[in-house]
């Protein structure tokens, strides 16, 4: 397998410990404003021939006024419980039920152990591709009989090796650098120099884990590298929920919403958005 290592921004990185990838610290949780309980019911079931219509007239009000307040109270609550789980779709990372089955499904080479122990060691360590979502990708690889791949916004290498093995030092010590040809510079450059030298339609894996100012053109100008039925892997698309708050206008989170959106109405490509990581889009050329 030949393998092109592109470096660019790296996107933020995910909460985790012992675990690669992902984006910046999340959202604060929003405020939960408590008010005070209704009145009790039985201010409601007055005889109602015993009040005057004002009386009639204020009860009725009161009864709206901690209606309306206990809606609102209740409608908050859950807003903000719906919030807390949008965070993480799938299982805390240190449940039972997720350690299971993480124990139950990885293998991981020594060689790719050894490197996400050091990444994670490093400043924005976090930042690196999950271990579910490189071994995800390198079974794909397989499957398509995958001879040459390109990962954009490499850091120490853990999903180019991923794939090879099918970061640095760690390449040879797992004898798979003769695979991998490293470019430090802009991964832009990088695309436009493959492009320039011919190699459109030529790779059978792309994966943008880079900035996200420059998503959608690592998406387009990846999917004119790739061949048909080649996979272009996109991380980080969640955005640690950022995508779903709208009040959020920061370049990052917009360019990442406007990238899932062109995916999903790109007819060029088969598509699956996968809850891996801080979210992982597969996208098949057609």
């Amino acid at each position: 397998m030949v393998l092109e290592a592109a470096v660019g921004g790296q996107c933020g990185g995910q909460d985790r410990t012992g675990r690669p990838e992902g984006p910046s610290a999340a959202p604060a949780a929003p405020a939960q404003v408590t008010l005070p309980p209704p009145r009790p019911a039985r201010a409601m079931i007055q005889p109602v021939p015993r009040l005057s219509v004002p009386a009639a007239l204020a009860l009725g009000s009161a009864a709206l006024g901690a209606a309306f307040a206990t809606g609102l109270f209740l409608g908050r609550r859950c807003s903000s419980r719906r919030s807390r789980r949008e965070k993480r779709l799938l299982p805390p990372e240190d449940s039972p039920l997720w350690q299971y089955l993480l124990s139950r499904s990885l293998r991981e080479h020594p060689a790719l152990r050894s490197l996400r122990l050091l990444t994670l060691e490093q400043p924005r360590g976090e930042s690196m591709m999950t271990c579910e979502q490189a071994q995800l990708l390198a079974n794909l690889a397989r499957l398509i009989k995958a001879k040459k791949a390109l990962d954009l916004g490499t850091f120490t290498g853990y999903s180019a090796l991923a794939l090879a093995l099918l970061g640095r030092p760690l390449w040879r010590k797992a004898e798979e650098e003769h695979k991998i040809d490293l470019r430090l510079k802009p991964a832009l450059e990088t695309l436009d120099e493959l492009l320039d030298a011919g190699e459109a339609g030529t790779f059978d894996v792309a994966v943008v884990d880079a900035d996200k100012e420059n998503c959608t053109l690592y998406y387009e100008r990846c999917l004119q590298l790739l061949r048909p039925g080649g996979i272009l892997a996109v991380v980080s698309v969640l955005w640690r929920g950022r995508v779903l708050q709208r009040q959020l206008q920061d370049v990052e989170t917009q360019c990442v919403r406007n990238l899932n959106e062109r995916i999903l109405r790109d007819a060029r490509v088969h598509i699956s958005l996968l809850p891996l990581g801080d979210g992982l889009t597969l996208a098949f050329k057609i």
